[in-house]
């Protein structure tokens, strides 16, 4: 069967569908506007999740940047894209857990209408691009990579949402803090997925 399933020129044809590609750049301007609208409302509802699903979308518009970037490219140089992105995931799963371990010790008073509400569109978003990409799911690490990024921010959502109906029973901070935690171990699993399958494909080529 050779070196990938399909083989690398009929990957790479994939890889550049001109479907994924509007796609990409339809889920990139999303994200954009997203981390504007969450960051924002985070920082003024001081919700650590919030903050942490915003710097998110910042991290998947920057992806979604880099696969429009490589898209058609050999498998060997898509591949080292998606090693980069791996790196990124990683970096913000650390960072959100350093946050959330911070938010515990100085404490915080995060609201929880302004973290329903802002969570409820985002998930509303994600959904919506984790479907266009729910056909590319099982391509290359780049598109791999890209489906991973937006089915974790989907739960993630879900996830931003339990925190405020927690926040909101217990007039306590744990609920967003335990998300944001959670949030960064979908981050850091995800990285490990991306990581897995992009050296597998760089030693294939």
């Amino acid at each position: 069967m050779g070196k990938t399933c399909c083989g690398p020129d009929e990957a790479g044809a994939n890889n550049n569908d001109p479907t994924w590609r509007r796609i990409l750049w339809i889920a990139l301007g999303l994200n954009a506007i997203m981390f504007g609208v969450e960051i924002v409302a985070g920082i003024a509802a001081d919700s650590r999740a919030l903050q942490a699903d915003a710097l998110d979308f910042l991290g998947d518009a920057a992806n979604y940047a880099i696969s429009l970037g490589v898209a058609g490219m050999a498998l060997v140089w898509r591949a080292r894209a998606a090693l980069v992105k791996a790196a990124t995931m990683l970096a913000f799963g650390l960072w959100v857990l350093g946050s959330a371990i911070w938010g515990f010790f100085v404490g915080a008073s995060p609201d929880p209408g302004t973290m329903g509400a802002i969570g409820s569109l985002a998930l509303a978003v994600n959904l919506a691009v984790a479907a266009m990409l729910f056909r590319y799911r099982s391509g290359d690490a780049n598109m791999r990579s890209v489906w991973i990024c937006s089915r974790n921010d989907a739960i993630g959502n879900i996830a931003v949402l339990a925190a405020a109906i927690g926040v909101f029973g217990t007039g306590r901070a744990w609920p967003d803090l335990v998300v944001a935690s959670i949030m960064a171990g979908l981050a850091v699993w995800g990285s490990a997925e991306v990581f897995n399958q992009a050296r597998g494909e760089l030693r294939s080529s």
